[in-house]
């Protein structure tokens, strides 16, 4: 697909897209991130929409800073699948008892584990769970003791908004089975915390929205923000992993083939 891009005297936008279809909010969000010195292009996808500060929907190439608000509060977000060895014939014509036991074993929402995951016995395929817990604690500061119960418990579960479990078929009729999820209250919690300190930073006094604030590089507040948001990130991938596991344990009681 071509790409138009927008006029500016600031950063290059490109735009992926229907430009009169990309809503008023918007344009202007895109217009601010252009302007900022440290940017120096903005890519924009189809899908676009109106966020905090910066677009959803957008990549932004910046120089020597980076904005917290438009990295985003779940920080690490992803999806991963998984193929099985059932195909389209082996499943029931009603999948309610298999979504009921998927609901029972990876909660959902605000919900959590009554107790952690025993992530040694579950085989989620990572290693290093010593270490990545014992780096909870070097978390920020205010963050880390507020978060700390409520990380452990929230480890593999899925969390609210556009995540999803879903049991899905591929263009063979294979059973894959896909979430997509983030970090859950720790990742929002630490990213929050780092846009207010961002915005408290006097280089970011004159933006042309706040929520754009950023910290730049070879500074303490950078170094600060890339150690959670690398740790949030791995939380991320690890909340996946869990996920995965206590669905193919739940796929694998259900039916005897997978």
């Amino acid at each position: 697909m071509p790409f138009t891009t927008l006029e500016t005297k600031a950063a290059p936008i490109r735009l992926w897209g229907d430009v009169d279809a990309v809503e008023p909010q918007a344009r202007g969000q895109l217009y601010n991130i252009a302007k900022l010195p440290w940017v120096h292009g903005v890519a924009v996808m189809p899908d676009v929409h109106y966020g905090i500060g910066a677009t959803v929907g957008s990549v932004i190439a910046m120089r020597g800073a980076v904005s917290p608000a438009a990295v985003g509060v779940d920080i690490g977000c992803g999806m991963t699948a998984q193929r099985t060895s059932l195909t389209a014939s082996d499943l029931p014509d009603d999948l309610g008892r298999l979504r009921s036991d998927i609901e029972a074993a990876v909660p959902v929402g605000q919900s959590m584990h009554k107790n952690s995951v025993d992530t040694k016995s579950l085989g989620t395929g990572l290693h290093g769970w010593h270490e990545f817990w014992s780096g909870l604690d070097e978390l920020a500061g205010p963050v880390a003791r507020r978060v700390q119960g409520k990380a452990m418990k929230q480890l593999g579960t899925l969390g609210g908004g556009n995540h999803f479990i879903e049991v899905c078929l591929s263009d063979d009729d294979q059973v894959w089975l896909m979430l997509h999820s983030g970090s859950r209250f720790v990742g929002n919690a630490l990213a929050q915390h780092h846009i207010e300190r961002a915005k408290s930073l006097p280089h970011n006094a004159d933006l042309p929205d706040p929520d754009l604030a950023v910290f730049v590089a070879d500074t303490p507040q950078m170094e600060a923000y890339r150690r959670d948001l690398y740790w949030a990130q791995d939380y991320a991938r690890r909340n996946r992993a869990v996920m995965m596991a206590l669905l193919r344990k739940v796929v694998k009681k259900r039916f005897a083939k997978a």
